[in-house]
């Protein structure tokens, strides 16, 4: 009796020990989202982006009147 009662006893820690870990654990942190490309200056000028270089995620040709290198010129 006194040994299931042990055993009980010591799963009964595991299981709150267990609980804690989990509860404490940091957040996981959501990978940013890439952005997509814009469809047209318009948009990308609304969101205050311009004169966007060719090094950037969200530069496109399209965008890129005159082939300078540079998309949406202010």
């Amino acid at each position: 009796m006194e040994l299931q009662m042990i055993r009980t006893i010591c799963l009964s820690a595991a299981v709150a020990f267990g609980v804690i870990a989990i509860a404490s654990a940091a957040p996981a942190i959501a990978a940013p989202v890439p952005q997509s490309p814009y469809p047209n200056c318009t948009v990308a000028k609304n969101n205050g982006d311009c004169d966007i270089p060719s090094s950037s995620d969200k530069y496109q040709s399209k965008l890129d009147r005159d082939q300078d290198g540079l998309g949406c010129e202010c």
